[in-house]
């Protein structure tokens, strides 16, 4: 009985410090592959607790290559933008100010009342309220709220809120978002401009860039608070 009940607690230490190690996101907010490692390990350490023929070790093991295999991976998506991509997906928008995206549900496997349920969890509780509503690689929503819908602020009293935009991340971790980049219909030549209006020295140095369709700027970069520009495009004349 005291073999079985020190072999719990030693797993279950374990199965803590991984976990620790992993990250402390809760699993709502864990990215597929995450979502996957987390479950083979809550299996895995499982078995030398209850079994007390397998020894010990043989059960830890396991559990340390998983955690290997996240840390890997993790690093991989965070030196690369396509890797990133292929394990987590990316954000989908499922309403736009053309209405509902149609096509994009299909592709979620959802339907028109699986969106109306997100939107309510959102606080909103008609298609009119929301400009944009985005389904995050975690399965989570994201709303934008049209402007009429847009919580009041003290900078809101007696002023008409302008159209919601959208932004686009156009440089993530140092990497270029070239998806993005066309949307917003600029080349390599007005990112150089961009890059030189921010005082970047090079890309690694971006931690984030990202413009909305009216020049609406937020960068950061490394070892630096956060900055917004009003509209970059109107700053260098693009």
């Amino acid at each position: 009985m005291f073999l079985v009940f020190l072999r719990v607690l030693i797993i279950y230490i374990v199965v803590l410090v991984f976990l620790r190690i992993m990250g402390k996101r809760q699993i709502g907010e864990m990215q597929p592959y995450e979502v996957v490692i987390t479950l083979i390990i809550a299996d895995l350490a499982t078995l030398p607790m209850s079994d007390t023929n397998i020894p010990l070790l043989n059960g830890i093991l396991p559990l340390a290559i998983l955690v290997l295999i996240h840390y890997v991976i993790t690093l991989c998506t965070r030196k690369s933008v396509k890797i990133r991509r292929l394990m987590s997906g990316r954000p989908v928008v499922v309403i736009s100010p053309k209405g509902i995206e149609y096509d994009a549900l299909k592709d979620l496997n959802m339907n028109i009342d699986d969106l109306l349920e997100m939107i309510r969890q959102c606080n909103y509780y008609s298609f009119d309220q929301v400009e944009f509503a985005i389904i995050e690689t975690n399965g989570k929503m994201s709303v934008i709220p049209t402007s009429s819908n847009a919580p009041a602020t003290a900078q809101d009293v007696d002023v008409n809120n302008p159209p919601a935009q959208l932004p686009h991340i156009i440089i993530s971790d140092g990497k270029i978002i070239k998806e993005e980049l066309k949307i917003l219909k600029l080349d390599n030549k007005k990112l150089n401009q961009i890059i030189k209006h921010i005082k970047a020295d090079n890309l690694k140095q971006i931690i984030v860039l990202s413009i909305d369709e009216k020049g609406k700027t937020y960068y950061q970069l490394k070892g630096k608070s956060f900055n917004i520009v009003d509209n970059i495009f109107k700053e260098i004349k693009l």
